[in-house]
């Protein structure tokens, strides 16, 4: 019994829409191993109920405004908590979803997901993997590329990326200037299929194994 009651994983939504939490109760109530413990309506009162009670995931409202959600997830970071958090919106862009996960977002996804999408994040999330989801990426498929051709630098040019730094901290960082690395990531896209930054970024989190997508 006790075995058991140790893998139960406890969620706590902090979401502009009551309707949505309850539609989150109403999907969790089934689950064996997923149990809803608290909701909010608010970022303040959402900090005070994991403060309260830490939950193995938390789920959070874009439409709370992106830089105040990446705030508020840097302060739950600095605050010890251990609880992961996974942003949710009705629209999300490849930049956005990608400054969430680098502000230290455990999950990304749309609210419009399907029941199956829903329930693999939280799970995955609460297992301490990270979760991305693909309809949120215009054209996922160009995320399985392999970088065994780059070069040492180059190499560096994409971890330098991968943190969300621009073409002049990347120069900065690897003393030389803003264009050469601009030469650098045009052969890193020819090289690896991946277009755009954003693109490069995702790919690395799905190499590192920190990003789920589906089966091609």
């Amino acid at each position: 019994m006790n075995s058991g009651a140790t893998r139960i994983k406890t969620v706590a939504v902090c979401d502009s829409q009551p309707v949505a939490v309850e539609g989150i109760r109403a999907i969790l109530n089934p689950c064996p191993d997923l149990q809803l413990i608290g909701s909010s309506g608010s970022l303040l009162a959402g900090m005070e109920m994991v403060r309260a009670h830490p939950p193995s995931v938390l789920l959070i409202d874009k439409a709370f405004g992106l830089q105040p959600v990446m705030d508020w997830i840097a302060g739950l970071r600095m605050s010890g908590c251990r609880s992961a958090p996974v942003v949710w919106g009705m629209s999300l862009s490849e930049a956005e979803a990608l400054r969430i996960m680098q502000a230290g977002a455990q999950g990304v996804m749309l609210k419009t997901t399907d029941l199956n999408g829903l329930l693999g994040c939280l799970r995955r999330v609460a297992s301490g993997s990270h979760w991305m989801e693909a309809g949120i990426f215009q054209d996922w498929q160009a995320l399985r590329c392999t970088r065994s051709s780059l070069t040492p630098r180059e190499q560096q040019v994409v971890e330098l990326v991968e943190q969300g730094m621009k073409n002049k901290e990347i120069a900065r960082v690897l003393g030389i200037c803003p264009g050469t690395v601009k030469i650098h990531l045009k052969h890193i896209f020819e090289k690896t299929g991946v277009r755009g930054r954003y693109g490069l970024a995702l790919s690395g989190l799905r190499e590192k194994g920190l990003l789920s997508l589906p089966a091609a």
